[in-house]
């Protein structure tokens, strides 16, 4: 491994262009520092632009609300698991960043009077958890994200921000004195080239690993990139035992359905026409928060009241709203129900069935971006130079469970947050690079070697499938002892199949066989990570929910999860329960 690998220098390198990494690089480059974005796609190809419903943000637009509220609903849809000081300071910025994106050409629906349109949301409501929920989230129709990518897109191309399209990050440079992070091996997949790209400040916004599962929302790309590459360099990776299940994914494909269906008057029906959330749910019913929808529906389908030949479903109505309101504000619903589910739902229901969706754990990071690791008794050390914002991050305001709409909001501001703590932090450096440890990019040029090298070994295709088949029957909607023990077996032996893997191609140009090999790393880390604290955490919570534990355990759970990748073993550590300026919201009995 002697030959010497290319360069790159830059003042700030961000691996990753969603919502959260655009926002970043933005306000790096309108800050006239030089920026190198890493993506593996196309920037607006990138995974935000497939969120539906909207943006958080307390605007009052339509009701009376304020971020306390919104702050209040944050809390306890994250089973108190979230930090609070990061959740306040997540709501008291919501409007200003809803407002700039705006300002930067966001076309928004509007009410008559002209101000932005906000539509009603599962878990968000009005003073402190009242019967009447708060119209909180700011919507393009059902295409909100896509809106925001490409504004964001737009934005970074006017203040020059360098993307290197079609590039993937590989592995993580550490400084061997103090771990300080000096930058990202990576690939270009054109050409086949690794080259080293190195930064004073390095921030990761690389998505989720939703892949791990077999019945998915998320996107190819999202195979947990960022949490195998922090995980490899010793980095720990918090609450993965965290998945969110959205309610409505179409059956059979997994393609979203957004909870704005159930936000304009949509509702879900069970194989008796019967609105069964108002059992589970009697004051939010269909709006209630996603881990309890998705729960009612598979206890539904459990004790055979689901629809369909297999009774494996259940349906969600729409077309009571007339076809005006479908066409004008859920055109993309109509024509993905007719694509996937071949029902047109301005005339007939929607199959649909809960599906995976959103990672709630991730890098373990602050409000302000910085990736921070334990430290002596309850104290954290920020890991110099490294930072993580949006969905691989865990900051934690989505604690067990995230409410609709948080996702772009949790984006906006910490992608923000980071950029102008990068700022920062690279201004008050007092000399220009670290020099590059000796042997950097030597882990990653091994995995490339042993992948050209291999003539015969296990299937990539084969064990990724058997891989997200385990996850699904393992570690799903509800988690049972036994299955959990066999899971956590199981992605073992797939971890082990995965390190004797072997590709056929070994050309340079365009090897799409030699990325899948190198994103099945990461997929494993984010799914050993998952069951592993899955089945340690002995309680339910959020979206964790046992089946020999059905209780939230206050006394003995109240803390977060910490993975190690290194002897595969778990630390914990406390929740923030103290806010930044207000009181605590103590933990109670979370009914909707």
């Amino acid at each position: 491994m002697s030959s010497s690998l290319p360069v790159r220098r830059f003042d700030a390198i961000v691996v990753g262009a969603g919502g959260s990494g655009m926002r970043a690089a933005l306000e790096l480059a309108r800050a006239n520092l030089k920026v190198a974005v890493l993506t593996k796609v196309f920037p607006t190809r990138s995974h935000t632009v497939a969120a539906q419903g909207g943006i958080a943000a307390p605007l009052a637009n339509s009701t009376e609300d304020n971020w306390h509220w919104h702050m209040y609903d944050t809390v306890k849809g994250s089973d108190y698991l979230g930090d609070q000081d990061a959740i306040e300071y997540m709501c008291r910025r919501a409007n200003e960043v809803v407002i700039e994106l705006e300002h930067m050409g966001m076309p928004f629906d509007r009410l008559e009077n002209g101000k932005i349109y906000q539509r009603p949301f599962g878990g968000h409501t009005q003073d402190y958890g009242s019967a009447k929920m708060a119209m909180r989230a700011c919507a393009v129709a059902d295409r909100t994200g896509h809106a925001m990518l490409h504004t964001l897109y737009q934005q970074n191309v006017r203040a020059n921000t360098q993307f290197f399209v079609e590039w993937m990050a590989l592995d993580l440079i550490r400084d061997p004195q103090d771990g300080a992070v000096i930058g990202v091996t990576a690939l270009e997949m054109e050409t086949g080239e690794v080259a080293l790209f190195q930064g004073k400040a390095t921030l990761f916004a690389t998505g989720g690993a939703g892949r791990i599962y077999a019945a998915s929302t998320n996107a190819f790309v999202n195979t947990g990139d960022g949490l195998g590459m922090a995980a490899r360099a010793g980095i720990p990776l918090q609450d993965m035992e965290f998945y969110q299940f959205h309610p409505t994914g179409v059956y059979g494909a997994g393609v979203l359905i957004t909870e704005g269906v159930r936000g304009e008057g949509g509702y879900l029906l069970n194989k008796d026409g019967e609105r069964f959330m108002e059992r589970y749910a009697p004051n939010a019913k269909d709006l209630a928060s996603r881990d309890v929808v998705s729960r009612a529906m598979t206890t539904e389908i459990k004790e055979g009241r689901g629809c369909g030949p297999e009774a494996d479903h259940v349906m969600l109505k729409l077309d009571h709203l007339g076809p005006e309101v479908i066409n004008q504000r859920l055109p993309g619903i109509r024509e993905i129900a007719i694509k996937f589910a071949n029902a047109d739902p301005i005339r007939e229901p929607i199959p649909v069935v809960p599906t995976v969706h959103y990672q709630m754990g991730g890098i373990p990071a602050n409000y302000m971006g910085q990736v921070v690791v334990p430290e002596a008794a309850s104290q954290e050390a920020i890991v110099q130079a490294f930072y993580a914002a949006g969905e691989c991050s865990c900051v934690s305001v989505h604690g067990a469970n995230r409410l609709g709409t948080n996702s772009l909001l949790d984006l906006l501001v910490f992608g923000k947050s980071s950029g102008e703590q990068m700022i920062k932090d690279i201004r008050a450096l007092p000399r220009p690079q670290r020099n590059l440890p000796k042997g950097a990019g030597d882990a990653s040029r091994a995995r490339l070697a042993r992948l050209d090298s291999a003539s015969a070994g296990e299937r990539v295709a084969e064990v990724g499938a058997d891989l997200r088949k385990a996850m699904q029957a393992h570690c799903g909607v509800f988690r049972f002892p036994d299955e959990l023990v066999k899971g956590v077996e199981k992605i073992k032996e797939i971890a082990a199949r995965a390190q004797r893997t072997h590709i056929q191609d070994k050309s340079k140009v365009f090897n799409t066989a030699r990325i899948e090999a190198l994103e099945l790393d990461n997929l494993v880390e984010s799914a050993m990570s998952t069951v592993v604290s899955a089945q340690a955490r002995k309680e339910s919570r959020g979206a964790q929910a046992r089946a020999d534990f059905p209780e939230r355990d206050d006394a003995n759970w109240l803390k977060h999860t910490l993975w190690y990748k290194e002897g595969n073993r778990l630390a914990y550590k406390p929740v923030h329960l103290k806010p930044l300026t207000v009181e605590t919201f103590e933990p109670k009995v979370r009914t909707y």
